[in-house]
Order: C-alpha cells, then sequence, then structure tokens
C-alpha cells in the first residue's frame, strides 16, 4: 500500500475512488506549516533562516499521515500542480523527516492537472521528485512578504494612526487606485463639438456621416472648440450639395480569443457575470474539484491557477469533434489553432483553463452545480471551443463624401462594418473595459459621384471626460500590463485592500477611500522605491528566475534587505510634522479642494485666521484648525457635502459644517446635519457654553446613508433612537433598536445582537427583532446577528446530537453543539454531507476547539496576569503566491485559519481576538 498526498478532503475522497485499495489518500488541509507571528522568524543575520512552526491542524495532519506510512511502501505527494503545492509537499516531507517517519521510505511527487482518472492515472505513471526551484521561489516569496510587512506595518502604526498595513504588492495595488483618483481630480474638462449629417443615397437609403476635413485641413476630435466654430460649420453643411468621393471596401479576418488564464478568467467573469475575482476562483475551485455524475465524481475543469493558454493535443481534438457536431463543418478550421504565451514563470507553465472534457455541455453541467458555478463553467466551455472555431470574416467600408458650399469644400466619412461570416462570433465575442465598440454599422450600396441628400445637420456639445475607475477587471489587467503580482494572487489583493478599508466598490468601480489615499501618500513619500511598479515588477522576474533555477533565492533577499533596512531605519527619527506636511502637500487637492469663488481653501472657516491642515489622532486623520485650541474646528479629510460655505449665513446656521434641516415640531429646537472629526451626524439643538448645561442630543449617520440623503424626516428618527421595537415574547419587557459604536443592533435587558446588512435600524419590525433576539439568546449570536438555524444533516455516531451546517460571521460552519468548525472554502455549505462534517468536527476537536471557556477573570491583579500571556501561535496556512502582509512583532494574533490564500496574509496589529476555526481559504 501507498499513502497518497494531497490537499482538500474533497479531493482525497474522489482521488481514493481512482486509486483503489491500493492506496490511502489523505487531505494537508492546505500548509501545515507557517512562519510564527513574532519578531525573528525570517533572520537576515543568519542568511534568512527562517523558522517555521506546525500549527495544531497541522500537526494532527502530520500524526495522521505517520500513522498510515507505518507499513506502507511508499509516500507519493500530489498536491496541486503550482508552486504552493510544491511548496506544501516539500513541507509535509521536512515535517515528516524531524518525526523520523520516512527512514529510507521512497518519496514520488506528481502532478495532474485535471481531477479526473485518466489525468491521475497518467500522473501516477509518471512520478517525479520535488522542484527544489519552485521551493526556493515559493522560499523567497515568503520572506520578502514577511519582511515587508513585518516591518513596514509597524512603521505606519507610529507614524500615520488608523493605517492598518502595508505589502509588497497589495501596496502597489493600491497606489494604481489612487493615482487614478488623483488623475480624476486634477482633470480639466474640455469641450468640444462634433458634426454629423444624416444624408440619404438615391435609393432613400439613409446613413449618418461626421465632419472630418475642411478646406484641405484635417479635423479631429477635439478641433472644433467652441459653439460658435460649430455654428459656422453647420451652416455651410447646411447650405451644402453633397455627393460620393470615394468607397472603399476592405476584407478582414477577426481571430478568437485563446482560452482562459488565471487572469483573463478573472477579467471575463466580471466583466460578463458580474462576479468579483475572490467569487471567481471559489467558484472554479469547486469546479476543478468537481461534483458527481452518474455515480462517479469527477473534476469538471483544469487547474485554475494557470498563465499558460495552450491545451493538451486531445483537448483540442475533443474540441474540434464539439465543433463540427454542434457547429457544422463551416466553423472548423483547417488545422487546430496553437496559442503560445509569453509568461515566463515555469510554475504556472500549464494548460490554460478548460473544460476536462468538451462534450460535457453547459446545459448538462447546469443540472448538477449551483447557478454561480454553471454560469462560470458555461463561460469556460464557451471561451474554449470558441477559440478553436473558424475566423470571423468581415467586410469594412469607408466612404468619403465631399460636401460643396460656394468655393468651400468640407469633408466628411461614414464607417461601416458587415459580417460576411460570423464564425466564432456565432458562439463568443470578448468583452472590452472602458472602449468603445469598434463595429461600425452597416451601410447602404454607394460608388463614387452618387449625389447625396441632405436630411439634417447635427451639432452637439461634448466635455471630455476624466479617465474612469478602474474596475476590477481593468485593475487585474493592467497589474498584468505591469506585470505586478502574478494572477492566481489578484483576487485575494483586491480583497485585502476592501477588507482593510483601503478602498470601496461603487457602481462596480474601484474607489479610494482616504485611509488608502493616506497610507500610498506616506509610501510615497518615506518609500517610494517600493511602490514604484518598475521595481515591483523587476522583482517579481527574479523571483521567476529563481524558480527556473538561474539565481540563488538567498541573493534576491540579501539585495533587496540591504536597501530595504536602510529605508526602515531612516523612519526612527521621523517626525510626525515631517508626515503631515508631506501628506498635507501629496493630497492637496483632495483634502482643500478649490473653491468656486477663489479663495484661499484652506483658510478656517470659522475663525477666519487659522489655516487648515492635515491632523493625526487616536482614530486616523482629520482636518483642523491651526488656531487650537482656541478654535476647535475639525472635519473629515474630504468634504462629503454637509460643510456649509463659510459665510455665516442663516442658511447653514451661521456655522461651517452644518446644514439646518427643519425644527422639531415638538421642542423646537432647530435639527442640523453636521460635519464633525469623525463623520457626520445630527444634533438637536446648539451646545451650550455653561459646562453644568446638558449636551445636546447627537445621533451618528449609519453607515451606508448619505449625508445629502438625510431629511428632517430621517434625522428626527434618528434622534429618536433608541426606540422600542417590540416586547419580549416571553418576559414582555422591551426589545430596543439602537445606534452603537460597532453599527445598529437590538437590545433586550442585557442581551444585544448586531443587526444584519440588509435591516434597517430606522425601520426594523417587531418580528424580524424578535427572531435576532431569540437567536441569540439560543447562541446563534456567538457566530452573527442573526443566527442561522443551520440544515440538518444528522446525529452524532457516538453522542447522538444533532449535526448540523449553518451560516456564520466567519462564514459556514457544523457543530454538534459544542464544537464548531468553519468548512474550507474548497468546501460548500450545500454540499457537505454528514461523514465531512463528523470529519471537520474531529478535526476541530483534536486542535483544541469546543472546550469551555475559563471564567472571566475579575481582579486586577488576574487581568494584569493575562496582558502579560504569550502570544499564541499563528495557524499555517496556503498563500498562493505574495504574503505580504507578515503579522507584525509585539502581536498576539488569534489563531489563523489553515488555508490556501491567494495572495497577501494580512498584517494584523497587536490583538487577541477569539480563536477562529481552521479552514483551507
Amino acid at each position: 500500500m501507498k499513502v497518497v498526498v494531497v490537499e482538500s478532503p474533497a479531493k482525497a475522497k474522489t482521488i481514493n475512488k481512482y486509486l483503489g485499495r491500493d492506496y490511502e489518500v489523505l487531505a494537508s488541509f492546505g500548509h501545515i506549516r507557517d512562519l510564527p507571528a513574532k519578531d525573528g522568524s525570517v533572520d537576515p543575520e543568519a542568511d534568512f533562516h527562517m523558522l517555521w512552526e506546525l500549527d495544531d491542524r497541522g500537526s494532527k495532519r502530520v500524526s495522521d499521515i505517520v500513522k498510515a506510512l507505518k507499513g506502507a511502501d511508499g509516500l507519493i505527494l500530489a498536491t496541486d500542480p503550482d508552486r504552493e503545492g510544491e511548496a506544501i509537499s516539500w513541507h509535509v516531507v521536512e515535517a515528516l523527516n524531524a518525526r523520523r517517519a520516512l527512514k529510507g521510505m521512497p518519496v514520488e511527487r506528481v502532478t495532474f492537472n485535471a481531477i479526473t482518472k485518466a489525468a491521475v492515472d497518467t500522473a501516477m505513471r509518471n512520478p517525479r521528485q520535488i522542484d527544489q526551484a519552485l521551493v526556493d521561489a515559493y522560499l523567497a516569496r515568503r520572506a520578502l512578504d514577511y519582511l515587508v510587512g513585518f516591518n513596514l506595518s509597524p512603521v505606519l502604526w507610529r507614524k500615520l494612526p488608523g493605517a492598518r498595513s502595508a505589502g509588497r504588492v497589495q501596496s502597489v495595488a493600491l497606489r494604481l487606485v489612487c493615482e487614478r483618483e488623483r488623475e480624476i481630480e486634477v482633470f480639466k474638462p474640455r469641450e468640444y463639438w462634433s458634426l454629423v449629417a444624416t444624408l440619404a443615397t438615391e435609393a432613400g437609403a439613409m446613413f449618418e456621416a461626421r465632419l472630418t476635413g475642411a478646406d484641405g485641413r484635417k479635423i479631429q476630435r477635439l478641433d472644433v472648440g467652441t459653439g460658435e466654430e460649430a455654428a459656422a460649420f453647420k451652416r455651410d453643411l447646411e447650405l451644402a450639395t453633397f455627393s460620393v468621393a470615394t468607397v472603399e471596401a476592405k476584407p478582414a479576418k477577426r481571430h478568437p480569443a485563446p482560452p482562459f488564464t488565471t487572469s483573463t478568467l478573472q477579467q471575463e467573469a466580471s466583466r460578463k457575470l458580474g462576479m468579483a475575482p475572490a467569487q471567481t476562483m471559489r467558484a472554479a475551485q469547486k469546479l476543478y474539484e468537481g461534483v458527481e455524475i452518474g455515480g462517479e465524481t469527477v473534476g469538471l475543469i483544469t487547474y485554475m491557477r494557470t498563465d499558460g493558454v495552450d491545451m493538451a493535443p486531445e483537448a483540442i481534438a475533443d474540441a474540434r469533434r464539439v465543433i463540427a457536431k454542434e457547429y457544422g463543418e463551416a466553423y472548423l478550421p483547417g488545422a487546430p489553432r496553437k496559442y503560445s504565451t509569453k509568461a515566463k514563470n515555469a510554475q504556472e507553465a500549464h494548460e490554460a483553463v478548460r473544460p476536462t472534457d468538451m462534450s460535457r455541455l453547459p446545459k448538462t453541467v447546469a443540472r448538477t452545480v449551483d447557478a454561480e458555478q454553471a454560469k462560470l463553467y458555461e463561460l469556460i466551455w464557451i471561451r474554449t471551443v470558441a477559440s478553436q472555431m473558424e475566423s470571423a470574416e468581415l467586410e469594412r467600408t469607408t466612404v468619403d463624401i465631399a460636401a460643396a458650399v460656394g468655393p468651400r469644400k468640407l469633408d466628411l466619412r461614414a464607417t461601416g462594418q458587415v459580417v460576411k461570416f460570423d464564425g466564432f462570433l456565432t458562439l463568443y465575442q470578448e468583452g472590452k473595459d472602458d472602449e468603445e465598440d469598434e463595429d461600425g454599422k452597416r451601410l447602404p450600396p454607394m460608388k463614387a459621384g452618387d449625389a447625396l441628400k441632405r436630411e439634417r445637420i447635427a451639432s452637439t456639445q461634448h466635455f471630455t471626460e476624466p479617465p474612469p475607475r478602474y474596475s476590477e477587471a481593468s485593475l487585474v489587467k493592467r497589474m498584468e500590463e505591469l506585470g505586478i503580482g502574478r494572477p492566481s494572487t489578484y483576487a485575494a489583493i483586491l480583497q485585502t485592500l476592501r477588507d482593510r478599508e483601503y478602498v470601496k466598490i461603487e457602481k462596480k468601480r474601484l474607489v479610494a477611500e482616504d485611509k488608502g489615499r493616506l497610507v500610498t501618500g506616506f509610501l510615497e513619500s518615506f518609500f517610494k522605491r517600493y511602490v514604484e511598479y518598475d521595481f515591483t515588477a523587476d522583482l517579481e522576474g527574479q523571483l521567476d528566475r529563481v524558480s527556473n533555477a538561474e539565481i540563488d533565492w538567498r541573493e534576491v533577499l540579501r539585495d533587496f534587505w540591504r536597501d530595504f533596512s536602510t529605508a526602515i531605519a531612516g523612519t526612527k527619527e521621523l517626525r510626525v510634522t515631517e508626515v503631515l506636511d508631506a501628506l498635507n502637500d501629496l493630497l492637496g487637492a483632495h483634502i482643500f479642494p478649490e473653491k468656486a469663488d477663489g479663495s484661499n481653501p484652506r483658510t478656517c472657516p470659522t475663525c477666519g485666521a487659522g489655516q487648515l491642515s492635515l491632523k493625526l489622532g487616536k482614530f486616523g486623520a482629520f482636518v483642523g484648525c491651526s488656531n487650537y485650541p482656541e478654535c476647535k474646528y475639525t472635519r473629515q479629510l474630504a468634504a462629503n457635502g454637509v460643510e456649509g460655505d463659510g459665510d455665516g449665513s442663516s442658511e447653514n446656521g451661521g456655522q461651517p459644517g452644518t446644514r439646518v434641516l427643519g425644527t422639531d415640531p415638538v421642542s423646537g429646537l432647530a435639527v442640523t446635519l453636521r460635519d464633525g472629526r469623525f463623520g457626520p451626524f445630527v444634533q438637536l439643538g446648539e451646545a451650550s457654553t455653561d459646562k453644568e448645561a446638558a449636551k445636546p442630543k447627537r445621533s451618528s449617520i449609519p453607515k451606508g446613508l448619505s449625508p445629502s440623503a438625510v431629511d428632517l424626516e430621517k434625522a428626527l428618527k434618528l434622534l429618536s433612537l433608541p426606540r422600542e421595537v417590540a416586547r419580549h415574547p416571553e418576559t414582555g419587557e422591551p426589545i430596543l433598536a439602537n445606534l452603537g459604536r460597532f453599527g445598529p443592533y437590538v437590545q433586550h435587558g442585557k442581551m444585544y445582537a448586531n443587526l444584519g446588512r440588509d435591516d434597517d435600524v430606522l425601520e426594523i419590525g417587531a418580528n424580524r427583532a424578535i427572531d435576532i433576539i431569540v437567536a441569540k439568546e439560543q447562541g446563534g449570536g456567538r457566530r452573527g446577528p442573526a443566527a442561522d438555524p443551520g440544515r440538518a444533516l444528522g446525529t452524532h455516531p457516538e453522542t447522538a446530537k444533532p449535526i448540523v451546517v449553518k451560516s456564520g460571521k466567519y462564514g459556514p460552519y457544523v457543530t454538534d453543539g459544542t464544537t464548531n468548525a468553519t468548512l474550507p472554502k474548497t468546501m460548500a455549505a450545500e454540499d457537505i454531507d454528514l461523514p465531512q462534517a463528523l470529519e471537520l468536527i474531529a478535526a476541530r476537536e483534536a486542535a483544541g476547539g469546543g472546550k469551555k471557556r475559563a471564567p472571566a477573570r475579575k481582579t486586577a491583579a488576574k487581568s494584569t496576569a493575562a496582558k502579560k500571556a504569550p502570544a499564541k501561535k499563528a495557524a499555517a496556512k496556503k498563500t498562493d503566491g505574495d504574503a505580504d502582509d507578515a503579522p507584525v512583532k509585539k502581536a498576539a494574533p488569534r489563531k489563523a485559519p489553515a488555508k490556501k490564500a491567494d495572495a497577501e496574509a494580512p498584517a494584523k496589529k497587536p490583538a487577541a481576538p477569539r480563536k477562529a476555526a481552521a479552514k483551507k481559504a
């Protein structure tokens, strides 16, 4: 018997069926080891010696493998076919050697690009050894990202309060978003006019032609810049006679795009399906691991982390058979199409993302997977099949038209396009970002010398527009163009930026938040080299050379650390005033936008003498007056629509940053919307100068509610909080709805429960409030504001406890009422069955989960002792690429989930939150 190690339990179950009784297949659940979250895990003074540590789950996995190896004939490492998969296999061997479990036993490495019986059997017949070059590339990336996150994030915390982390690739991606925001802010619209003539042929067919020249001079898009010029051209065109000067028709071909890579899959799924990159990769993971079809579990697509665009010969032949059968011989080119990629990275030189069986049509697959996976599979199938279809045949027509008015000659042009043979377009057309469709309309038959009749002349005013904000798809495309990061990391990078609240998504576009702009401004001012695109791309190139065994990985680290450590040391004497001055200069257009009246935007609107400046407080940056404490004017960084014009007019209640909404009909006091240091809020009445007097009632604006949408009615509702929503069905005590530090919640006595995303604190009804409170009382609140009752899977064979799968704050999990085990991201809540749930619960119990909490410490001495407790070990996780937000020293992080992450593991501030269930992301 041989022991086979794969990454996920879902794959283990399927592969075990393929291999039979002579093999025992075990799952590693991603990485079994990781760098401890403490200083010294990567030691530059010891030539970058790396200290690896098994987490509780990893230790259990190793123990299971050691047990299985007793009496076995060999070990086969079948982790994923990429750099991270190679690293996981290396970690397994290292951990087993540390326990002396191999003792000369043969160790083989196999990889398969698809989870099908044929692919697995082929892999088993062609074993190899662990590719040390790929392992070295992993070690270099892991060390680089640890060194950046561990050393740069603390600098941010000290010099820029409110900033959460920085990362080797994450920060460069953030810079792209912030630079685009600056381009939009400084953009000056330019007026221009277009002149379009609607003309008719002698047969009465109408078409449009655009003015392109006058008196022998070409007219470009922006050349007609005023209404007066446009009116003059329009007058002449309305008096002119029109005739066809030349007609030119050229045949053209459009060729299909290659099959998907990781990057192009994420881009097209975003454009066509509206799926975020992280969402796309989760669905692709499920399709890769497969579903049960006809009593057999099969993988539906090949491995989804790849830069390759080529396909195996048998896959190409399979696609050609489908084309001939489904679309006819006319759509089948004479020879198979071959695609090549410029990717240098050997670890990603795999096949393109494609279906494992082309004859498995999307409509068939849709009956076996969920809706999201079905849509993604259809997209992959269509792109793959279209890539082997015949080219589309087009005819592009250009008609030049002469307009004569007296001695003056004007030139117009009409363009059109005709599809003679649709070819691959019958199945698929690639999406575009921020581009106009180049395909013109079909033109009527014309020949040189034909007279044309004028129907109407239109002159239209336009203004140039700033460059559009990045969508997730266009940012991924731009990062790939610049060589920043690797496609398999992009999904997690984007997710990290959102989780850090550095960017937000509005109308499917990425908008830089103030927090993100401050971090980027700080890094550009004091660590500019490390957020430069060329530097980051060059470093990626060096890491690629490591994976090709061209250079030593430690040499790359030495070159990087030499300058980076100097840059870090140079910030020790950096004063906060220097930071503020740099940010004031760099972000001035954003923080202090120009005023319509031309006055100084930095003059304090309250005292009129002080200068507004960026300031740093405990909770981050804000704008304040230089005359503090005499003048206490403050506001957030960016104006959000509630600041007054500073003229003391009655419309603003005589105060800047204030908008009067009306009068409270009960108290007769003014209700105002104000801009405070921590955001907009509503206030009833005015503050008194008497220190003994009560402060006016205030209420913050809930997250998601725009200040511009707050009227008197909404303000009065906010000021009425807390409000009684219902009475508890058992105690008869009131259930209150209110806003708190962590958002909206409902309260019954000393029981508090957060509201969900779709709950409105101003509108929540009695039934919903009671449901949330009752769920919290029944123990559901620990994992979310409104606990999911879950789906029953069966009962535990030993304890007879019911096993349920639920939705929680940290994702879906299974529970027996005592132990909660988070589902790996490779496993969907709707797919899990009882045996899988029991395995997860057992693993969680083995890792120390499910134990009762110790009683709360009440004495000061005990509290002090608790604070001095050593930091918990961080769980190992699989990071597929740039885990550049390494945990920072002096931190006591939560036990991190064991998972496969697509990119940068975030740095955490010193904290000791509760343990999260181990999982593979």
